[in-house]
């Protein structure tokens, strides 16, 4: 989605405009991009800056002062058309490692306005060097006719001769009529050896383009649909990262474009040898080509016997139920069609379908509660573990029933979540110039954190993990001072402390 640029592996590197405009977001974080601003340029154009720490002073002020009358840390601003003016080259901030970051760097991007798309960065005349071709690394082949989620690829090794690639075992016989492709493949820019994402490919057979994609603009809400370009299942089941050359049929508005007629599906209805080549681009133009010769069997393979479960398809409302579980899942919610399970399991939870497909938005659950005391009825929770992830999401209790939403399958666990967050002083910051504190919950995330110096709220940071911290005023008075804590989750368990220290 932008340029990642390397900061020497430090943070406070200066952070300068990219040109004239003004700031129209502030966007603060303790996951994702952190502290971040948002520039907008009279040329249509929105530069984005991304884990920064501290901001130039003017913009510091301003985020300090709404930020205390909101009484609120993580906050999304935005000042008024030209209300904080900066110029190209203007000092707007401190590099950081704030929010998701995995270590000190700037994340920069580049948005179209009016439609926030993120644009490829490399159409603006980057001074980045690239002559290198991108690397294809190997190709997989899928059998149509069934779902992707219910089959594994034909993995092939390829390799380089005379500048093609192509298949090690030569001629591809092919046991089906209807086949799609996917590749492993990487872009290098010149004097490095980083592995980075390609711009776009092409699938054509005999001459005719079938279908391909290209990644010149994206926007925020679109993606999740990376879970569509990829290979899902093969890759959660720790496989290799495989980009699809054909869209899956419930991906929409996607980047594939596919010949007139048809949905990027390659179709064998002869015994002939037919030509396959694929091209990979990268933005410069640099391009590798892999060629494929494949030929039908006489005889297909013999189609598999339906497997067991409701066959969910994309498109298509699609619901589950039993006397414990009631599941919907809208129109717009899965890729390709599958065969759906819910297994109960011997805790109390469910196995849903495991963890190789993915959703692409939230759909329903519903979970019978089993004569759960109206008391606890407020402190439902409901728990989906997806791979190695956990999600948490509050249910609702109504007649007998405890309902929820997700955006993943796994196993899930209904909880009824009474356990307070474990808040602990971290005692070795700054020689008494700053407060820290640890917050941890059991469902992972905390609804709020509220401190109050003699009464008053003051303003705690978490720009990074569970820690809060507070800087101490320089005038704060001589004396004995009362810091208050109230600290609530997701269920609304409190936390209350109190710490009396002497300035």
């Amino acid at each position: 989605m932008g340029l990642d640029c390397r900061t020497e592996g430090k943070v406070n590197l200066p952070i300068l405009a990219a040109a004239d405009g003004f700031i129209s977001k502030i966007h603060i974080d303790a996951t994702g991009f952190g502290r971040t601003l948002y520039i907008d340029h009279p040329n249509g154009y929105t530069t984005v800056y991304a884990h920064l720490n501290d901001f130039f002073p003017e913009l510091e002020s301003y985020l300090e002062k709404e930020q205390y009358r909101l009484q609120k840390w993580n906050v999304d601003l935005f000042p008024k058309k030209n209300e904080i003016r900066v110029s190209q080259g203007q000092f707007i901030a401190y590099s950081g490692n704030t929010g998701g970051s995995q270590g000190p760097h700037l994340h920069f991007e580049i948005r179209d306005t009016k439609t926030e798309k993120v644009l490829n960065p490399l159409f603006f005349g980057f001074p980045i060097k690239d002559n290198i071709a991108p690397d294809i690394i190997r190709l997989a082949v899928y059998d149509k006719r069934y779902s992707t989620y219910e089959q594994s690829p034909k993995i092939i090794t390829v390799k380089k001769t005379n500048g093609i690639y192509r298949p090690v075992s030569g001629l591809l016989k092919i046991s089906t009529d209807k086949l799609s492709f996917a590749i492993t493949a990487f872009d290098r820019y010149t004097g490095s050896t980083n592995q980075n994402g390609i711009f776009s490919a092409i699938l054509s057979m005999d001459g005719k383009e079938i279908s391909g994609f290209e990644l010149d603009n994206i926007g925020y809400d679109e993606t999740r649909n990376h879970n569509a370009h990829i290979d899902y299942k093969t890759r959660s089941g720790g496989g290799p990262w495989l980009q699809h050359l054909s869209p899956l049929p419930g991906f929409q508005n996607s980047i594939y474009k596919t010949a007139r007629g048809t949905d990027g599906t390659i179709v064998l209805n002869d015994l002939e040898v037919h030509q396959i080549q694929i091209a990979v681009l990268d933005v410069q133009g640099n391009a590798s080509k892999l060629e494929i010769e494949v030929q039908r069997s006489e005889t297909l393979s013999p189609m598999r016997a339906s497997l067991s479960g409701n066959l969910f398809e994309p498109g298509m409302v699609n619901i589950y139920e039993d006397d414990r579980i009631w599941i919907h899942m809208p129109e717009k919610v899965i890729y390709d069609s599958f065969h759906f399970k819910c297994i109960p399991a011997p805790n109390g939870s469910f196995i849903i379908q495991g963890n190789h497909i993915p959703a692409i938005d939230y759909f329903t659950i519903l979970v019978k509660t089993d004569n759960l005391p109206l008391s606890d009825s407020g402190k439902l929770m409901m728990k989906m573990v997806h791979g190695s992830k956990e999600r948490y999401r509050k249910a609702h209790y109504d007649q007998g029933w405890a309902k929820s939403s997700f955006r993943d399958l796994g196993t899930l666990s209904l909880i009824i979540d009474k356990e307070a967050p474990i808040v602990t002083p971290i005692f070795t910051v700054g020689q008494g110039k700053r407060l820290g504190f640890s917050v941890i919950d059991n469902t992972k995330e905390i609804e709020s954190f509220n401190a109050f110096l003699d009464g008053k709220w003051i303003l705690f940071t978490n720009d990074k993990g569970k820690n809060f911290y507070h800087t101490l005023r320089t005038n704060l008075a001589p004396g004995e001072h009362l810091l208050q804590l109230i600290v609530i989750d997701l269920s609304g368990n409190r936390t209350e402390k109190e710490y009396r220290f002497i300035k």
